[in-house]
């Protein structure tokens, strides 16, 4: 019976095609606006990923990570004192404009790591050596401040520039995720970044630390919080933190969930209408069935083996088609698109959801089917 389910499916091919096309364009909605929302909240948390430290500490208040309060200096010895803290390192992080040799004026994220260890720095270079950022008046920018500065005809290796009327050489080109206002990234010392921008009664913006690695980060968290009176936060949790101030604050959760919908809806409106009249027009045939022994429950086995054929087909070519729109609108990184397979574990339990509720508009049918209409 397997055998003429589908044979009755492929044999239909306007009715097969019209379905197959309709399921495909709801994946592929469904899956290419997914990932490019994923994609955009991994940009808004790339402040975070550019510095893969696995325990933040700053201000209580904070609500995400672009939102810098500035805490004490002495911040830092505290989180070193507490137990279970491996170790403990500055960071700032702050806005400044740079003004570029040919008089231009850029707004740049100023970004000061510890002279000592460079913890938090990228984890790749594409020119130069990071580690020359300790030579006097050094700088380092990321691939994206290149492309936002004028391109590498404009800032390059040895291009000397202005960060609040103090010169700045560039010694190398570090490679970073893209983040979600897609300001250029201007990496220096600790110490350095301090002299860069104007003078304030708190300069530091974050404690980044490790955990001793016999000892869970959970509780050397809590222990920060209790015994400093600051936010401590994993880099996970700081990062979904930020998430949900995106989501909050802006309508892009909304917007993308909307599509979502939509795509769910007329993937679901497509396939129900599709069976039914593929159901109807059969009747004849089933309702053979159904005189010569065939019964309700087979038929409706036929009708889902249909349904999931058609369903798991359309998800496939969805899939892929998305996909291929990824690789290729998002080749170099212009746009966020993050397809994880949680996403298409979701979109094919949605899709076997379509399948399950338009076999069963078909299902009612043959179930009301009388088998005398095949003599009608």
């Amino acid at each position: 019976m397997n055998y003429v389910a589908l044979k009755m499916l492929f044999g239909d091919r306007a009715k097969y095609l019209m379905l197959l096309c309709g399921l495909s364009f709801a994946v592929m909605l469904i899956v290419q606006q997914g990932s490019i929302f994923w994609g955009l909240m991994m940009w808004s948390q790339a402040s975070i990923t550019n510095v893969n430290v696995p325990i933040w500490v700053t201000d209580p208040g904070i609500a995400q990570v672009d939102e810098v309060k500035p805490i004490a200096d002495t911040a830092v010895d505290r989180v070193r004192s507490i137990d279970g803290v491996e170790w403990a390192v500055p960071l700032y992080k702050g806005l400044l404009r740079a003004r570029l040799p040919n008089g231009e004026y850029h707004q740049v994220t100023l970004t000061g790591l510890e002279s000592a260890t460079l913890i938090g720095r990228p984890a790749e270079v594409l020119e130069g050596r990071f580690e020359d950022i300790r030579q006097p008046d050094a700088v380092v920018l990321d691939q994206w401040a290149v492309e936002r500065m004028g391109g590498p005809t404009v800032v390059t290796v040895g291009t000397i520039f202005e960060l609040n009327d103090k010169l700045a050489r560039i010694v190398a080109i570090a490679k970073t995720q893209k983040s979600f206002t897609n300001i250029p990234v201007v990496y220096t010392t600790y110490e350095r970044a301090i002299h860069y921008v104007p003078r304030e009664r708190r300069t530091l913006s974050y404690v980044l630390a490790k955990a001793k690695d016999e000892i869970p980060v959970e509780d050397v968290i809590r222990r920060i919080q209790s015994q400093t009176g600051l936010g401590a936060f994993t880099a996970e949790g700081f990062g979904m933190k930020t998430i949900v101030w995106v989501l909050k604050n802006t309508g892009i959760g909304i917007n993308f969930g909307t599509t979502i919908l939509l795509g769910f809806i007329v993937g679901m409106a497509i396939a129900g209408q599709t069976f039914y009249l593929f159901t109807v027009e059969n009747l004849r045939q089933f309702g053979a069935l159904k005189a010569m022994g065939t019964s309700t429950l087979t038929l409706a086995r036929m009708i889902i083996l249909q349904a999931f054929t058609v369903g798991l087909t359309g998800y496939g070519v969805g899939v892929g088609l998305a996909t291929l729109f990824g690789f290729l609108a998002a080749h170099g990184g212009n746009l966020p698109f993050a397809e994880t397979w949680q996403l298409l574990l979701l979109v094919l339990v949605a899709l076997l959801a379509i399948c399950i509720v338009s076999a069963s508009v078909s299902i009612i049918k043959l179930v009301r089917l009388e088998p005398g209409i095949v003599f009608r």
